[in-house]
């Protein structure tokens, strides 16, 4: 199994408001993430799943508890930009993101900042937006692009950092459809293709069954964790918490309520209508 490059233990956070008041955002979280897996956090506003990212690259620390980046504790001033080295952050709006006012020098930004040389910026600039299919964009004005292709050219100045982890925050939800489509295509092949580790965060019930593993958070705790198909199979806990599956699922377990030997871990419109034909041809012979 391999290592992780995220290791978060028993995190307790809380933000302090003006009153003194301190809210519990996260209550006791522990969760590992390997290497190389595409890990998607699910919930609700409000269930600590956007604070729980921001701790993955020691934007937030925790107030109990301990998060380690490749070994690192993010407490550790002195080991801060190794940590953001290694795990890169793209955040729901691309435009707070986008600095310049053309699409490559802004993919140029980070790797400068890092003091990369020159020769080295021109091939990470010119791989990072081949990465997120917008290399023929490069000399455009970022301003005049969709939302998608914003989005995709922010992470690409993540990519140029060659941080072998990124966390995104609900990148799709100021997208469109086709939009969501085109970023989510992008992050599943830096993942396959590049080995890239990914951490999804977001409250799309179809973005989360597309990753490897599946973390439900609600209230600061987690409180699903494993395969998509395993823990949607969990249909009364996940309503419980105030969630919905996909419709696949939901269409099967109704049937199910209703006595009908169906598979609930058909996660996809394709596996779907194989399980609905098997049942019709069980029940015509």
């Amino acid at each position: 199994m391999a290592k992780p490059i995220i290791e978060i233990k028993d995190v307790h956070f809380s933000y302090t408001t003006a009153e003194g008041v301190a809210p519990v955002v996260l209550d006791g979280v522990t969760l590992d993430i390997a290497e190389g897996s595409f890990v998607a956090v699910l919930g609700h506003n409000g269930s600590g799943k956007s604070t729980l990212a921001k701790h993955m690259n020691a934007i937030l620390l925790p107030s109990g508890g301990a998060v380690y980046v490749d070994g690192i504790g993010t407490t550790d001033e002195e080991r801060l930009l190794d940590i953001r080295r290694t795990v890169g952050m793209v955040f729901q709006n691309p435009d707070n993101q986008i600095v310049a006012n053309v699409v490559e020098e802004d993919v140029a930004f980070a790797p400068e900042n890092l003091g990369v040389p020159p020769e080295e910026i021109r091939q990470r600039v010119d791989d990072a937006l081949k990465a997120v299919g917008m290399y023929e964009f490069r000399e455009h004005a970022p301003h005049l692009l969709s939302g998608g292709q914003k989005q995709r050219i922010a992470i690409a100045g993540v990519i140029a950092m060659q941080p072998r982890c990124i966390v995104l925050d609900e990148p799709t939800a100021m997208l469109d459809p086709i939009g969501r489509a085109d970023v989510l295509r992008t992050i599943k092949t830096l993942n396959r293709e590049r080995g890239v580790t990914v951490v999804l965060i977001t409250h799309h019930m179809d973005e989360a069954a597309q990753a490897d593993r599946l973390v439900v958070m609600a209230k600061g705790k987690v409180v699903a964790d494993g395969a998509p198909k395993e823990v949607f199979q969990q249909v009364e806990h996940l309503k419980a918490v105030g969630l919905t599956v996909p419709h696949t699922t939901e269409l099967l377990w109704q049937l199910r309520q209703e006595g009908f030997d169906v598979p609930l871990d058909a996660l996809s419109d394709e596996e779907c209508a194989l399980a609905l034909k098997t049942l019709l041809d069980s029940r015509t012979k």
